[in-house]
């Protein structure tokens, strides 16, 4: 952090207060028991489905591994953020330390870049499983998947790391309260006395290089396994492979969905009240996160079969 031993005019402050709502503070009242139930559905759901895939022989295979990835990810973006927020609403417990603040940004940025790679990876493997299915057991392996988390963990830990960098290098000088449940990049960034051009552009850069670029690749493998679908003239076939993927699918249009609003809302910012980005932070880090296992539980029949089988043993 820059430091300004010079600066008389103003103090350097030690840490920083979570003001959630400004405009609406009565939403945390109404908001903390759906937030409390979507964060322990969010945990539990993900848990029982990391302990499926674990313990049963025959979900070791390369899209549970993904699977399992995916459900490791909500439970660390949801223990990163949610607890926090509810000891706010429930406790108003607001301040949070500089390195709690700036190691929170980046868990929340790195593994939010995360789960997007993988679904990414997960939409490739649909892709292959749907066009190219013979081709699929020699592709789709064991070792792909190691080399795909090795990519998806490299890519997100390098490329995010500048962003607390740069918001910590900076100086804070008098204002320390946060118009935010959590620490984001701007949020905090805005506070300093310093300027946060370049905090701006790599924020922006970044998330547009890494999520962008994820989402295209992702519709693309989608396009194209809709129109290899649609050349199946076997009975039922098309209805069997739109069900593969359709999981796949929705869950990634609806984390993409919730993105693009995030972003429209700040962008016509003057027009909609300053708690909506807010609010839709906040549940961007829990309603995936707890909507994942269910429908893949629901809809994928092996996993399905899997817990069902777990159900009995411990009874």
């Amino acid at each position: 952090m820059a430091a300004h031993q010079n600066d008389s005019n103003s103090s350097e402050i030690s840490d920083f207060l979570l003001n959630c709502f400004v405009t609406s503070p009565s939403w945390q009242l109404w908001l903390s028991l759906p937030l409390s139930l979507l964060f322990l559905l969010a945990m539990g759901a993900n848990a029982i489905l990391l302990i499926t895939i674990w313990l049963e022989a025959s979900l070791h295979e390369p899209m549970y591994y993904l699977l399992s990835l995916l459900s490791l990810l909500d439970i660390v973006l949801c223990l990163t953020v949610i607890p926090k927020v509810l000891a706010i609403f429930w406790f108003d417990l607001r301040p949070i330390s500089f390195s709690a603040c700036f190691l929170q940004m980046y868990i929340m940025n790195s593994f939010l870049g995360m789960e997007s790679c993988t679904f990414m990876v997960m939409a490739f493997d649909r892709y292959i499983a749907i066009c190219h299915p013979l081709r699929y057991p020699s592709i789709i392996t064991d070792q792909f998947v190691v080399k795909a988390v090795i990519f998806i963990v490299a890519r997100n830990v390098f490329l995010c790391m500048p962003i607390p960098i740069l918001s910590a290098r900076l100086y804070y000088c008098g204002r320390n309260v946060i118009e935010n449940c959590i620490c984001a990049n701007m949020s905090v960034s805005r506070l300093s006395c310093d300027d946060v051009t370049l905090n701006r552009l790599y924020q922006f850069a970044g998330g547009w290089t890494l999520l962008g670029s994820d989402l295209i690749l992702i519709f693309l493998s989608y396009i194209l396994i809709l129109r290899a679908v649609l050349k199946l003239k076997a009975e039922g076939a098309v209805a069997k492979a739109l069900s593969t993927c359709g999981s796949h699918f929705i869950l990634i249009l609806f984390f993409s969905t919730i993105l693009l609003v995030f972003v429209l809302t700040h962008v016509v910012k003057r027009k909609v009240s300053p708690d909506v980005p807010i609010l839709l932070n906040v549940l961007h880090h829990v309603i995936p996160a707890s909507l994942n296992p269910i429908v893949y539980g629901v809809r994928t029949q092996e996993i399905k079969q899997g817990i069902q089988r777990l159900l009995k043993k411990g009874w």
